[in-house]
């Protein structure tokens, strides 16, 4: 394995785990008003996520920085021509911080009305965002010769050589990371906390995981029309297969420990199928990071990386960092409380 691949298989997971994790907590908040019927069932959602929230979104300061340092030309060449997204997604993520944050500290039913707010409507649409980003990856974005793009909200809506930010495709991708989310939030109240709350969670995730398959469906068929890449590379690498197939087990195996009131395993499942999910884009991507829609101008791993000194000495700092990380995770959520009611936290 080339340095090049080894690190943009530590970018990719460095971006499935904050997927996985940070994709819960902002599940939970997208679905919060459906499950939270009263003030004391919105502070239980909220302290279900409270101890972990702002750590998981760790991994996507971590996921930056290895791009940042990995592949210099691709950080700025996409965060130049996602500009205004890029900008939209930090303003989202900020007020989703203070959503959580400041809902506490005043008791009044219109501060905490309008706090509540601001926590469900910023990770729908952070949710939203996402999943048009990875649409947009996996689509590809129009860099012209010299290397560069920049890509307004919306030209048409159509998917062609010149495209926005939006169209149907990946507006599709950001509904199915929605409904993918949503459940998973949903599978993390169920097993976390008790009380009517939790008994709406599971019934709404049960609801999520049809639709989940229908658009699933729907968006696997439109991938394949839309990037022919995605073929290439399975047809080049027939073992990558192994992803996409592990991610339909891992959903099914959700869906039949669902139906068994399993919630704990349905949710680890869930997270099984987040990851193998992204990891099948990834593959299904790569050797390009950015994908063009003109295929010539993409941006390879190989053009896109720093030099090979810089990558080798990174191993260095990377894996212990990615180690320690990992272990401090593990403990906080082993130490996590199950089973939180109203008035516990």
């Amino acid at each position: 394995m080339s340095l090049e691949t080894l690190w943009f298989c530590f970018a990719a997971l460095a971006l499935a785990a904050y997927v996985v994790l940070d994709g819960f907590d902002l599940g939970v908040g997208l679905v919060s008003p459906l499950v939270a019927k009263t003030p004391g069932e919105r502070t239980l959602v909220s302290a279900s996520i409270g101890p972990v929230w702002d750590g998981n979104e760790v991994w996507l300061l971590a996921s930056g920085g290895t791009i940042a340092f990995a592949f210099p030309k691709l950080y700025a060449v996409s965060v130049s021509g996602f500009y205004l997204p890029v900008m939209l997604l930090l303003w989202l993520l900020v007020f989703r911080a203070l959503g959580i944050e400041m809902r506490h500290q005043m008791s009044h039913p219109l501060w905490e009305e309008a706090w509540s707010t601001a926590f469900w409507v910023s990770s729908l649409l952070i949710a939203l965002f996402l999943g048009v980003a990875l649409g947009n990856v996996v689509r590809g974005v129009s860099i012209d010769a010299e290397g560069h793009f920049f890509a307004p909200l919306w030209t048409n809506l159509r998917v062609g050589d010149e495209t926005g930010v939006l169209d149907w495709y990946t507006l599709s991708v950001g509904v199915l990371a929605v409904t993918v989310l949503g459940m998973h939030g949903a599978l993390w109240l169920g097993h976390r906390t008790r009380g009517p709350a939790a008994e709406r969670s599971i019934v709404l995730a049960k609801r999520a995981l049809w639709v989940v398959l229908l658009l699933l469906a729907l968006v696997t068929a439109a991938t394949l029309f839309v990037q022919p890449l995605i073929l290439t590379s399975l047809r080049a690498r027939p073992l990558g297969a192994i992803l996409p197939v592990g991610a339909l087990a891992c959903l099914a195996t959700s869906g039949f420990s669902l139906r068994r009131n399993r919630i704990e395993r349905a949710f680890w499942a869930s997270s099984g199928f987040i990851a193998l999910l992204f990891g099948s884009a990834a593959f299904g991507v790569y050797p390009y990071v950015l994908p063009a829609r003109i295929p010539e101008h993409g941006l390879t791993a190989v053009a896109a990386a720093t030099s090979r000194y810089a990558l080798t000495a990174g191993l260095s700092w990377w894996i212990p960092g990615l180690v320690l990380a990992t272990g401090y995770f593990v403990f906080t959520y082993r130490k996590l409380p199950r089973g939180l009611g109203e008035g516990e936290s």
